[in-house]
């Protein structure tokens, strides 16, 4: 990368992308347990279904930095570990397996074939295993394939072989499958169409005579090569092969799955044909034929039956019939091929059943489902078809076959996992006046998209929330000896008192616990075996066993102002500055340290870490100080209350707590001082276990109210709870083991606490105002939650109203009946038999019909409502494509949504029949829309945009404003200033940026004096742009369709002579440079983030946070690009990613720098992904990384994480 640019951004991810292109079942951990392995984008997930409580939770996740293509699952004979083989762009092909006690991905062979990037002749396009796991073969989109053979040497290790070639020039593979032949010969079936004749026919007749082929490779085990075994013509539609079970289970062969027909086929056998019954209805079109889009096998003791479904979602179940011999045995031989409608589910890219019941469904769009069988179908009434009602012969006609659809019967949906693929549009706003932003989205498809709201925090639990008879001030709960399971009181603390609550089945007040009731409560402790404490502001009561109470008094005019305790000691601050130390005697009594220690300033807060295992006492007590000082005190015996170290801070403590934490950088427990300053600030520090020297401090900003910190559990893991204005916990990442500090969604409370019973076992206990709220956090993995709105349509675009919170969408479907339409249908013809029956459209889509739009405008509110407010249906098979709100000056600057619909809409080629401008008033402070008027013009609006009181509209490659009139928008300017069609607009003062679908953007000026539209620089590279936005007057942001990012700036002399004062005759009269406008842009920065970004902005994220661009991309993904401030930043950085790149080498093979430059090197940009991998290393290559850079291994994890959580999450 060259270091000369002037420019840097550091790439990061938010939220990976959700979409699932893949997904394999296996038992990867060696265990009996099946685990789910998917692939998103270029991420590589293993999840872990729990059949009891009907969950899936993700236990692994990584980057590989490579596009998966596809993957397969293995397992060597004998043994009980799956192995996934992985496809991908790097020209090679990998085999990992999973490692459950490091819990990452380990490869273990990496094998090159050929070259990297995706071409149609290198391998990695299919993948098919031998079912036995003997071998392996992996085939190109044309010509190539290879097979690998997969064995064990005498270490039980997995070996590879070098490649078997079975190619065949000028043949297109289509799909591709292993046999199931028990132990004989591997056989692999590929569906294959050869055009070599097609390839010298001008005429194109040979094109439609070419017939597709079931083709058999053999690989010889003894000869060691790939023979083609058995080649047979089959249905010209066919798209997918599906195995069927062999050698003791069933007749080997494959389905082959064609427009409307699934066919049985195997070299000794006949051919069975079923057709796929079509959906019977009002509104469907009985002529419409289906394909199957995805399937899977599924085996049980003695039988196996097929789950496929077609492109409407709903599931088939297929069965095969074989022949019985004289004992009711099953020969082998196939008799009839059977399909019977099953369920509807939504569309799936792959379905995985479990051997436990359930079933997985990665959809294509919109949310995954993880579904529970009822029953498998066997006794219900729906009709069943089999292949004797069909000709074997695909060119014979036959009579289709209905279905109605209906509810679920046999699958129940016990969990629905958030995705938000494909992810259209997204705003980032502070509508709910918090001290963070949250990101507003439309994602999804058809029926099942929906609006999005995302914010920072962890979703919480909540258990009880009771009302207490005044305001508590502290709670507290406690055991009442050392080897209890769960908590035994809830302790309160008022101001003029104490009240306990005894947990059991119920929780009600106790008063003969031995506590002080008229005093308020300082701390509460289970001290020795069996014995409790209290401190108050009188003294400290020791509460023993056998209730007998030892009181110690507070010296006279004194009184404790702060306290902590663990099992065995207790110190406590005096009024005076003094502290005074306990420890607990081998009799269980405490005993008082000889000295007080007397401290300069008044003790805020004071902290004892818990006891370490194998240990009697803590070794260090941290007292903070209104001087804004935190010192540690050593509790040796040889050198009690001695100064050990001290921290000078920004403001006096508010609250302090020593704990051990596990952390990334040692890769054991640490040990950690986390401090609350009364300014809202969070700080945390490493304490020197041996010298109690502190270290290493990070900050963060809590709020503006005094932080309170906490020690909790959460996931049996130590946690901290710290308390501001709004509720943090402050924790260890389950994966990287970087901690990490998330706001709860929770209201504020003001104390809090553990909370153990048999009900809740890891809950917490809080105070909010006068109630007492008991919660719990169940998930940790993510940090964003999601509250959703359900839309009709598929979304488009969406705007926000200028003053109030809400959102205007306009959603469009192809292909789809509008509700008039719809209800024409329903009223025109007599209803037989349930053929009206309206199933609801997010579980069964909407009814199909060619060359129909469907499209709607919404108002939604979701903050308030959290809902739809009004719906506008488009007639006309009008289509919306873009939506603006803008205020005119002529009508005193009131403000109108304008949308742009197109008629009779064709996506490709190109066409319409008109297009329209829609002017709306709004009315009830924006939850209402008036229409007024609409304005025809030769093609569809594709962008919109207020531009000085007046209204900016891209049609086709013209570039107009128009004002509002009566009746009408008047006309008042034009330029045709683009090739192709403009997508896209922004302005600020008099500049406007307009990009082309396909020719990048164009920076055009508007001359008010002259009324004219003058571009005046364009790009050199033709980018086929999906979104912009200005970072500043001179320096535009973007995405292209192939998954590009990048930041274009003008050249400063050009910007100032195209504001220059007057007509812009120098600019109309400048000399054209090839064809476009006379200057050109200037390329900053450029990066492949592997996602087709969507929308991009300039914003904030965190409170406080430095302006970042934020995009997002289509499968889900939610990305910021970070500016760097210094020059020093910028070369860290650098270093450290050419070090990861030798020591972290992506999984799958690829190279990195390579792979981030896919299109255009990359340029002035860090992939912050990749260096955030730094805390996963082995601690020795974290060593030699930090010994090159000269910082410690604390320093660059510190600086890694910086970068991060002061822009975002």
């Amino acid at each position: 990368m060259a270091t000369t640019s002037s420019m840097f951004m550091y790439s990061l991810t938010i939220q990976p992308p959700t979409s699932v292109t893949q997904a394999i079942l296996g038992q990867f951990a060696g265990t009996k347990e099946q685990q789910i392995v998917t692939a998103s984008g270029s991420r590589l997930t293993i999840h872990r279904p729990d059949p009891t409580q009907g969950k899936i939770t993700t236990i692994f996740s990584q980057d590989v930095f490579g596009i998966i293509r596809t993957l397969a699952a293995f397992r060597l004979a004998g043994s009980n570990k799956d192995y996934i083989i992985i496809g991908s762009d790097s020209g090679r092909i990998t085999i990992i397996e999973y490692a459950p006690s490091q819990n990452r991905f380990n490869r273990l062979h990496l094998e090159t074939f050929g070259k990297s990037g995706i071409r149609r002749v290198i391998p990695g396009q299919y993948l098919a295993v031998d079912p036995k796991g003997r071998a392996c073969l992996i085939a190109s989109a044309e010509k190539n394939k290879l097979v690998y053979v997969l064995n064990r040497n005498a270490q039980a290790e997995l070996t590879i072989s070098s490649p078997l070639e079975a190619h065949k020039p000028q043949t297109l593979v289509f799909a591709l499958v292993g046999l199931d032949v028990g132990y004989e010969n591997p056989v692999f079936a590929v569906l294959e169409v050869d055009y070599t004749e097609c390839d010298q026919d001008p005429t194109g007749e040979a094109f439609q005579e070419v017939e597709k082929s079931l083709v058999y490779y053999e690989l010889d085990l003894g000869l060691n090569h790939v023979v083609r075994k058995w080649s047979d013509p089959v249905d010209r539609s066919a798209s997918m092969l599906l195995q069927v079970p062999g050698g003791q289970d069933g007749p080997s062969g494959v389905l082959v799955c064609g427009l409307d027909n699934i066919t049985y086929r195997h070299s000794n056998q006949d051919a069975f044909r079923v057709a796929i019954p079509r959906r019977r209805g009002v509104t469907e079109n009985p002529e419409r034929k289906r394909c199957i889009t995805a399937g899977v096998m599924h085996k049980m003791r003695g039988a196996f039956f097929f789950l496929l479904q077609s492109e409407d979602g709903d599931l088939f179940k297929v069965t095969i019939d074989m022949i019985e011999d004289d004992n009711g045995q099953p020969t082998g031989e196939v008799k009839k091929l059977k399909i019977k409608y099953f369920d509807t589910v939504p569309i799936a890219s792959n379905l995985c059943i479990l051997k436990s019941g359930f079933l997985f469904v990665a959809s294509e769009t919109g949310n995954h489902h993880f579904y529970q069988f009822e029953k498998l179908g066997d006794d219900d009434n729906e009709t069943e078809f089999d292949s004797g009602s069909f000709p074997a012969d695909p060119s014979e006609p036959y009579t289709p076959v209905y279905f109605h659809p209906r509810a679920s019967e046999n699958v129940n949906l016990v969990e629905s996992i958030d995705s938000m693929n494909p992810l259209l549009d997204c705003k980032v706003a502070n509508l709910t006046d918090d001290d963070a932003p949250q990101i507003y989205s439309i994602c999804g498809s058809g029926a099942r998209s929906s609006f999005r709201m995302l914010r920072h925090g962890l979703e919480v639990n909540d258990i009880v929330d009771s009302e207490l008879p005044s305001v508590p001030a502290a709670v507290w709960t406690t055991k009442i000896t050392r080897n209890d399971e769960y908590d035994a009181y809830i302790v309160l603390s008022f101001d003029n008192g104490t009240l306990v609550l005894s947990i059991g089945e119920t929780v009600e007040e106790v008063t003969d616990t031995g506590f002080l009731s008229s005093a308020s409560t300082l701390a509460v402790q289970q001290l020795g075996e069996d014995a409790l404490i209290q401190v108050h502001p009188r003294g400290i009561r020791h509460i023993r066993a056998d209730r007998r109470v030892n009181e110690w008094p507070v010296p006279q005019h004194r009184s404790i102002v702060a306290a902590t305790t663990n099992e065995r000691q207790v110190a406590v601050a005096l009024s005076s500055g003094e502290i005074v130390y306990f420890e607990m005697d081998s009799d269980g009594s405490l005993a008082e340290y000889d000295e007080k220690r007397e401290m300069s300033g008044t003790v805020t807060c004071l902290s004892l870490g818990e006891i370490p295992e194998g240990r009697v006492r803590s070794q260090f007590l941290a007292v903070g100080c209104d001087d804004s000082t935190v010192r540690i005190l050593s509790l040796d015996p040889e050198s009690t209350l001695e100064n050990k170290s001290v921290q000078a801070l920004t403001s006096a403590p508010s609250a302090l707590s020593i704990m051990a934490m596990p952390d990334s950088t040692s890769g054991g427990p640490t040990l950690y001082l986390h401090i609350g300053l009364y300014s809202g600030v969070y700080l945390r520090t490493v304490l020197d276990e041996v010298t109690g020297e502190l270290s290493d401090t990070r900050t963060r900003f809590l709020g503006p109210k005094p932080a309170k910190l906490f020690k909790v559990s959460v996931k049996g893991e130590p946690a901290v709870l710290a308390l501001s204005s709004r509720s943090w916990l402050g924790y260890s990442d389950p994966q990287t083991r970087n901690f990490m500090l998330t706001p709860l969604n929770y209201v504020p409370i003001e104390w809090g606490c553990n909370f153990s019973s048999e009900q809740c076992t890891e809950g917490m206990v809080g105070i909010q105002g006068q109630n007492l709220r008991i919660f719990s956090i169940e998930k940790l993995g993510s940090n964003l939650l999601q509250q959703s709105v359900a839309l009709t349509y598929t979304p488009r675009k969406f705007v926000r109203h200028p003053e109030h919170p809400l959102f205007y969408t306009i959603e469009s479907d192809n292909n789809t009946l509008s509700t008039t339409t719809k209800q024409q249908l329903l009223n025109s013809q007599p209803i037989v038999n349930g053929d009206g029956v309206q199933l609801p459209p997010e579980d069964f889509g909407y009814p199909r019909a060619q060359g129909h739009w469907a499209s709607c405008i919404h108002v939604v509110d979701p903050i308030n409502a959290k809902a739809i407010l009004q719906q506008i249906d488009l007639s006309d098979n009008e289509a919306a494509t873009t939506i603006a709100a803008v205020s005119f000056s002529s009508q005193g600057d009131e403000t109108f949504l304008v949308v742009g619909t197109g008629k009779d809409l064709i996506v490709s080629p190109r066409s319409s029949s008109a297009g329209f401008i829609y002017i709306y008033r709004f009315l009830e402070d924006g939850k209402e829309l008036e229409f007024i008027h609409k304005t025809k013009t030769e093609h569809p609006p594709s962008a919109l945009l207020g531009f000085q009181g007046r209204l900016l509209a891209g049609i086709g490659n013209e570039l107009r404003i128009y004002d509002l009139g009566l009746k009408q928008l008047l006309r008042k300017c034009q330029a045709q200033v683009v090739p192709n069609v403009i997508t896209s607009l922004q302005t600020q003062g008099s500049r406007i940026i307009v990009n082309d679908v396909q020719e990048s953007v164009v920076f055009v000026v508007y001359k008010y004096q002259e009324n004219r539209l003058i571009p005046f620089v364009d790009d050199v590279v033709a980018r086929w742009t999906t979104c912009t936005t200005m970072v500043d007057y001179e320096t535009v942001a973007g995405g292209d369709k192939f998954g590009n990012l990048w930041l274009l700036r003008c050249p400063l002399k050009v910007s100032e002579e195209a504001d220059e004062d007057g007509s812009g005759a120098h600019l109309v009269h400048e000399r054209q440079y090839l064809q476009g406008a006379p200057n050109r842009l200037a390329l900053m920065c450029h990066f492949y983030p592997q996602d087709i970004p969507t929308s991009i902005q300039k914003t904030q994220l965190v409170a406080g946070g430095r302006d970042v661009l934020v995009w997002t991309g289509l499968q889900g993904t939610l990305g910021v690009l970070v500016p760097f401030v210094s020059r020093e930043d910028v070369d860290f950085f650098q270093t450290l990613e050419q070090h990861l790149r030798g020591e972290e080498a992506p999984l799958a093979g690829r190279d990195h720098l390579i792979y981030r430059s896919y299109y255009v090197p990359v340029k002035g940009m860090i992939d912050g992904d990749l260096c955030e991998r730094y805390s996963l290393l082995a601690n020795d290559k974290k060593q030699m990384i930090a010994g090159e850079l000269d910082r410690s291994v604390r320093e660059i994890e510190r600086k890694i994480s910086d970068m991060r959580t002061r822009v975002a999450y």
